[in-house]
């Protein structure tokens, strides 16, 4: 039986450049800029508690008239929307011409253990909308909801529809019923009542970010970093790859009373597209959306239920709406190659056709 030589000089080639890009690697790790996300020039317009609002320097001379207000979720930080040099979110916005604020939601303490859904959509949302208003001077803004602050733009958008002039929702869950999501599986049978009591009021962001680490523990607790030596030696790989890990493990604290509404009333029970939720003494029903809506969703997402996105189509009042599937995840809808290609030109023109 013939046997393949073994080519000793390749092999030890090999060797020597796996050794060197290793070597590379660690170097550019030890070089690495630690220093805060966010890519784009910001001010800070406004004030409240732990919240804080940013308008972004435009990038053209003249942005479009009426301003966009991004509103994230709690359970972790909106430099996600500007992370990345290469892929900022953000940046891809300001430069199709859109004027763009921001709320950062800050990091609750226990002084905040009592705010509740009405404190953040009747309070602090209202608030920031009138401000962007009054900014403008325009009566109406346009309004974009990502993941759980998706969820709270529909509800504000039913509450005060005269206020809102367009409505965007990416990756937002709207429809709680479907389970094409582990975590949608999973929290409708968490007892949130035990869990915020058990932690004083106050549940810290490590045990929410445990929780989503879980849902795909393989690719983010082994496959991430096994795929990192592709790209070692690779300075701004790793600059990327650093900054996205220090967004993943900077989830702030949550306030347990609004996330024991969220959980209940949304997860467990699915007041929303029922008609029969609640914010302070007023009911939200969905029918009052008549703005033109654009909805865009990830196919990929294994956070939100893709069929919970998609859903929304069916509740609102609006008969100007457009629902998009992008073949991304959760992440990727806005830290991708493709978000740059396809996702923010597709806002930002969606906007510009709706003035």
């Amino acid at each position: 039986m013939n046997k393949t030589p073994f080519d000793y000089k390749k092999s030890f080639e090999e060797t020597l450049e796996f050794q060197k890009k290793m070597i590379d690697g660690f170097e550019a790790m030890i070089n690495a800029d630690p220093s805060e996300p966010g890519v784009s020039e910001k001010e800070t317009i406004y004030e409240e508690d732990k919240m804080k609002v940013y308008r972004f320097k435009p990038a053209v001379r003249s942005p479009f008239k009426i301003p966009l207000l991004i509103v994230y979720a709690l359970v972790n930080r909106e430099t996600m929307m500007d992370l990345q040099e290469d892929n900022s979110f953000i940046k891809n916005l300001l430069k199709e011409g859109i004027d763009v604020y921001i709320i950062d939601w800050g990091y609750p303490t226990l002084d905040d253990k009592y705010l509740t859904l009405e404190d953040y959509i009747e309070g602090y949302i209202d608030t920031v909308v009138d401000l962007v208003r009054e900014r403008a001077k325009v009566p109406q803004i346009n309004l974009l909801g990502v993941c759980q602050g998706g969820t709270f733009s529909a509800i504000y958008s039913a509450l005060h529809p005269e206020k809102i002039k367009n409505l965007v929702t990416m990756v937002a869950p709207i429809d709680f019923a479907p389970n094409d999501a582990l975590l949608f599986a999973w929290s409708k049978y968490l007892n949130i009542d035990k869990l915020v009591d058990a932690h004083y009021g106050l549940v810290p962001g490590d045990f929410m970010n445990n929780a989503f680490v879980t849902l795909k523990p393989i690719s983010l607790n082994i496959t991430k970093y096994l795929q990192l030596v592709d790209d070692f030696d690779k300075p701004d790989a790793i600059n990327n790859f650093i900054r996205m890990e220090k967004w993943i493990f900077d989830s702030p604290d949550q306030a347990g009373e609004a996330l024991r509404q969220f959980v209940n009333d949304l997860y467990v029970e699915n007041k929303l597209v029922k008609g029969k939720m609640m914010i302070g003494d007023k009911t939200v029903n969905l029918k009052n959306i008549t703005m033109p809506v654009l909805n865009i969703y990830g196919s990929k997402d294994h956070i939100v239920s893709p069929q919970s996105s998609k859903n929304f189509e069916k509740y609102v009042g609006t008969k100007d709406i457009e629902t998009h599937e992008i073949p991304t995840g959760h992440i990727g809808m806005y830290v991708s190659s493709r978000s740059k290609r396809v996702v923010a030109p597709l806002i930002s023109q969606w906007l510009k056709d709706r003035k």
